[in-house]
């Protein structure tokens, strides 16, 4: 039985001004290394110590009454974006996404070419852009990665003004996120997977610092590679039994994500996410008045997929805040969003349910069970059915 634990108030206006800052730097997959730099000084603000891995990632520690079953909390600071392909004979360049998004949501977008000599703007454009050349085989062009160049905002008019201009086959593109954030509480921002994620760690670990100490040591971890499947393979301590991974639900049709409260994961696409952390999520959230609804991701992978294939034996789970078209022009609410911190504070000072996962192996004594008791079902009766539904004979054949 969970023991309820008072979630903590989150400052909302700090939520938001570090979710602006985060999106206000460039960071797809293998282009991270200012935006680790802002969220390490920003650990520094919150007195919380830290260490980095050689490429990057980010382990923050608020210390426990003991370290043994040590829990971690984790999301990602890199985003989608794209690298340069080809250099084209019209001066413009052949794109390949970084991670899993569409071309789709690429055509329009403005961005930054980052090259050795410096960095320059342009625009994502399908091949035929000019209605004015092509009518209407601008709407019957296909959709796709080799559908799609980018114009660069300076002189270059064929292949060889480019490489003059510096930039190379393999230089990193960034899309810009043009966030929005209205009064009505909802933002509308590319990135918003998983600089959000990001921004309410930052606030929920704000929140604690002048709560008690938790019971165990909480390690906040900050991935640089989740959009392409590493995520929190290397960066994970020996001492942590639980992990819960924060990132983006899928609000869409057919899924039961919500742009409100808290999405709790019950599986992805690696599998179902384990039984007890994931219970006891969803019991703080009932215990602290918190909104929640569960789904099953089934495209979607998160830090905890890599941190189990890495081989770490951790139980872990995985808390959302819906967003609307994800991985394209992204939709969320501040309510998500304060709804998973304040989870993430109720969860860090909880009380440790299962002792035997203070260490790594043990006895059959402590473990933990899953037999659930036989469902109290009330007693047939033929007023539940519908009027015309046919009833069987005495014999048991259809009436």
């Amino acid at each position: 039985m969970t023991t309820p634990t008072p979630r903590l108030p989150i400052d909302v206006d700090y939520l938001r001004q570090q979710l602006q800052a985060l999106l206000s730097i460039p960071s797809p997959t293998g282009y991270t290394d200012q935006v680790v730099r802002h969220v390490c000084q920003e650990l520094e603000r919150l007195h919380l110590p830290y260490v980095l891995t050689r490429r990057g990632a980010i382990r923050a520690r608020l210390a426990g009454e003991r370290a043994e079953g040590a829990r971690a909390i984790v999301s990602h600071v890199d985003t989608l974006g794209a690298q340069v392909k080809a250099l084209k004979p019209n001066g413009r360049l052949e794109l390949v996404p970084i991670g899993s998004w569409s071309a789709r949501f690429a055509e329009g977008a403005r961005c930054t070419i980052f090259c050795e000599k410096g960095s320059y703007r342009g625009t994502v454009l399908p091949l035929k852009a000019s209605g004015h050349t092509f009518a209407d085989e601008i709407d019957s062009q296909p959709s796709g990665w080799p559908h799609v160049e980018l114009r660069v905002d300076a002189f270059a008019m064929d292949a060889p003004a480019l490489e003059r201009l510096g930039i190379e086959v393999g230089d990193t593109v960034a899309i810009d996120p043009q966030p929005e954030f209205l009064d009505n509480g909802f933002i509308v921002s590319r990135h918003l997977d998983n600089k959000a994620g990001v921004a309410l760690m930052l606030a929920a670990m704000r929140a604690l610092q002048d709560a008690p100490p938790p019971p165990v040591d909480v390690h906040w971890l900050f991935t640089i590679s989740e959009e392409v499947g590493h995520g929190a393979s290397s960066v994970l301590p020996a001492d942590v039994a639980s992990m819960v991974a924060v990132d983006n639900g899928t609000s869409a049709p057919g899924q039961n994500s919500s742009e409100f409260g808290v999405t709790i994961a019950a599986a992805d696409m690696t599998g179902p996410f384990d039984f007890h952390l994931t219970r006891k999520l969803a019991a703080l959230c009932r215990a602290n008045d918190i909104r929640y609804r569960k789904d099953v991701f089934r495209y979607y992978r998160s830090d905890s997929a890599s941190a189990i294939e890495a081989g770490a034996d951790v139980r872990t789970a995985l808390v959302t805040f819906g967003v609307d078209a994800s991985h394209g022009y992204e939709r969320i609410h501040m309510h998500a969003l304060r709804s998973v911190a304040e989870l993430l504070t109720a969860h860090a000072l909880s009380k440790v349910e299962i002792p035997r996962d203070y260490q790594p192996f043990g006895s059959l004594q402590g473990f933990t069970r899953q037999d659930a008791p036989p469902a109290q079902q009330r007693p047939f009766d033929e007023e539940d059915l519908p009027p015309d539904y046919p009833l069987p004979e005495a014999d048991g054949s259809a009436a």
